[in-house]
């Protein structure tokens, strides 16, 4: 056999992905702000891309606002007529101003300081007292109002011990070292890193460093500048007076009470009463005080649709266009450039720029219209979860949806992944309305794993304290009620549920009584 090189024609066929349908397939299963980045990329890049101006925008939220029959948008007062109010009202505190006392100004005062401050249940108290702020202060004579004199800025909690620092501490040696001790804080209020390397670092005695400390743990709130969790509760017990040498025991096995071992607890405490009474107290502090001030930014998740129940009983589903991103194609512009090009490079380029700004305009055109698509067929399929709750979610896989509105499993995959739904029953991922069957035990339909993780912990909730529920009991009231279900299945949803196994709950709820 000998070997030789030579030419064959072979015809066959293959799938060949494009850039562009690869970058369309992409977009399907970007999240709304993961989409918003690609697109202000697209708008630095491309130069025939340009946003919609605001009247047109407004004009189109206006129209879609008109089809849907929200009218709930018509007692909504326009920036126009607010401003308008705003002066007439400012007109008529400049004429009364010198009339009126301070009963008319705060009529519920008792003449204390603490009177005086703005009720927290008002909506923009004392907005006349702002008009007339403005029309004195503004020395230029128009009528635009800097809005952002009035926006207040909350406290982060280094603000907030920074400026106790100031009024507590006056010796500028110490209240430097209070300045690093609030820079070594953690968003939980605990220091980070030993008292010995911050002394080293400032070249200060050990001892000082720690009168300082002592100072700034009487900070409010209190229990920061915690070095651990013990240190943190035992300084809100402090101020409680709480305090005492048995609670401080307490509190060095606190990893018992983690692992509810109270039999090692009743060794510490042997009388029970004083032993709940402890556990009650601890769990009414704050392990991590310096939370409150938000310093921990959280992103609000932002509904890609919305779902409203209409008077008939249909379900109207729209899309939430404040989430969508809106880019334009400039014809004029190209219009403009193409006639003044020159050379090859630039006339490709320019043709470039055109195909990729119509591609992107029609991709997201029809991303938004197959994730309605998708959206619309997962409320048909679960409608009865919309209107009677949770224990009527259908079981439902991905190929069901697929199949009733002709597309791929990969493609609803994409679709359903990092988008919310705006229901009555709550915000929810594309993805939480997919779950897993689990066979009932006659001839009735199949349960949703999610009704039946519901259903457990009702079980759960309602159990009476001497009558705990065992795994297995639980596997007999689930099948009395139709659901078929093994014993390690309720043990994998009871754990992942966090809820703890009926030997500890028995602990639990004998200690509380």
């Amino acid at each position: 056999m000998s070997l030789s090189a030579k030419l064959q024609l072979r015809q066959s066929q293959s799938v060949v992905m494009t850039p562009q349908l690869q970058q369309a397939i992409k977009l399907l299963q970007l999240s709304n702000i993961e989409l918003t980045a690609f697109v202000e990329t697209e708008l630095e890049r491309n130069p025939l891309l340009e946003r919609p101006e605001n009247n047109a925008i407004l004009s189109s939220s206006e129209n879609k606002n008109e089809a849907s029959d929200l009218s709930s948008h018509q007692d909504v007062q326009t920036a126009d007529e607010w401003l308008k109010s705003s002066q007439d009202m400012s007109a008529q505190d400049q004429t009364s101003g010198l009339d009126a006392d301070m009963d008319t100004i705060f009529p519920e005062s008792n003449g204390s300081v603490a009177d005086f401050a703005p009720k927290q249940d008002t909506d923009f108290p004392l907005q006349n007292d702002w008009s007339s702020s403005r029309s004195y202060n503004n020395s230029s004579g128009t009528d635009e109002i800097n809005l952002e004199a009035f926006v207040s800025e909350t406290p982060s909690l280094c603000d907030h011990l920074t400026e106790q620092l100031n009024l507590a501490i006056s010796d500028p040696v110490m209240r430097m070292i209070g300045q690093h001790l609030i820079d070594t804080l953690d968003d939980a209020g605990y220091i980070r890193g030993q008292l010995e390397n911050l002394a080293d670092r400032l070249g200060a005695p050990l001892s000082l460093v720690e009168e300082t400390l002592a100072i700034v743990q009487t900070f409010d709130p209190i229990g920061v500048f915690a070095r651990d969790l013990e240190e943190c509760l035992s300084l809100q017990l402090k101020e409680r007076d709480r305090y005492d040498p048995v609670i401080a025991q307490f509190l060095s096995h606190l990893h018992l009470l983690a692992k509810h071992d109270f039999e090692s607890l009743k060794k510490i405490c042997p009388d029970a009463e004083d032993l709940a009474d402890m556990i009650a107290e601890i769990k009414n502090l704050d392990p991590k005080p310096g939370l409150r001030f938000g310093r921990v930014m959280v992103q609000p998740v932002v509904p890609d649709v919305i779902v409203r129940k209409r008077n008939d009983g249909a379900w109207h589903i729209e899309l939430n266009n404040d989430t969508l991103p809106k880019v334009l194609v400039n014809q004029s512009y190209y219009t403009t450039v193409s006639g003044t090009t020159r050379s090859e490079t630039e006339k490709n380029y320019l043709q470039d720029c055109l195909q990729t700004a119509n591609w992107l305009v029609k991709s997201l055109d029809q991303r938004a219209r197959t994730i309605l698509k998708v959206s619309e067929e997962i409320v048909r399929q679960q409608d009865a979860f919309l209107t009677y709750g949770i224990q009527h979610l259908k079981p439902l896989n991905l190929k069901t949806v697929a199949d009733a509105i002709s597309m791929h499993e990969s493609t609803v995959s994409r679709v359903t992944s990092n988008k919310y739904i705006a229901t009555n029953r709550g915000i929810f991922e594309l993805k939480y309305f997919f779950s897993s069957a689990i066979q009932s035990s006659g001839n009735g339909d199949a349960h949703s794993s999610e009704a039946v993780r519901y259903r457990i912990k009702q079980l759960i909730d309602n159990e009476p304290p001497r009558k705990v529920l065992s795994d297995d009991k639980i596997v007999e009231r689930l099948k009395a009620e139709g659901i078929d279900i093994a014993r390690r299945t309720v043990a994998k949803y009871r754990e992942a549920m966090n809820i703890p196994s009926s030997v500890q709950r028995r602990r639990e709820k004998k200690m509380a009584n």
